[in-house]
């Protein structure tokens, strides 16, 4: 763990994005991999790929008003080092535009759901898709709070998947969480820094 946190203080921001990007893109590769191989067509994936607006949009985006508002709580009223998750988050969010974190927090959420909800869960299932989802973000593995944080947040989208059979519901949610801590950090930064 320490050897990655050096490794990552010493790469750019420009190298720490792209190294996100990667790490998305390779997501989806190997969700294209298994998803052929478990499911031998993408009639199963096109399946479970339906706007459903009261479910995207009222229970997904319910689902991620209620995790935003958790972690902000958290951010407010825990100590710093808790919430710390290397500098990562703060390097990826800090100097980004609004369009930025948005097409950055929907590149996360179609690969990371495709992968986790639309493959691993559906062949499976929940505890094994939700668990590979929080092992995958070991940056939290030593961090209690996150780590919990980050389990909790991985059954809640499984659950919703389960509830809904819609993977545009988790999608929509993961993205709504990604999108909103990432202005919210992005603006909790600047303003710490405008007070210096």
């Amino acid at each position: 763990m320490k050897r990655q946190q050096q490794l990552i203080k010493q790469m750019t921001d420009r190298e720490l994005l792209i190294n996100l990007y990667l790490s998305q893109t390779s997501m989806l590769v190997i969700a294209f991999i298994l998803g052929w191989w478990w499911f031998g067509s993408w009639d199963a994936y096109i399946d479970i790929l339906r706007f459903e607006p009261f479910n995207i949009f009222v229970l997904g985006g319910g689902a991620a008003v209620l995790v935003v508002t958790v972690d902000i709580v958290l951010y407010r009223y825990v100590p710093k080092e808790w919430m710390d998750d290397g500098g990562i988050n703060e390097r990826v969010f800090r100097n980004r535009s609004t369009f930025h974190i948005a097409f950055l927090s929907l590149v996360v959420a179609v690969a990371e759901e495709t992968l986790f909800r639309g493959i691993i869960q559906q062949q499976l299932g929940l505890v094994i898709a939700s668990l590979v989802f929080a092992l995958v973000h070991f940056r939290y593995l030593h961090k209690p709070i996150l780590f919990i944080s980050i389990v909790a947040i991985s059954f809640l989208l499984g659950v919703l998947f389960l509830v809904t059979g819609n993977l545009l519901v988790t999608i929509f949610a993961h993205f709504c969480i990604d999108f909103l801590l990432g202005i919210f950090l992005r603006n909790m930064l600047k303003s710490s820094s405008n007070r210096v």
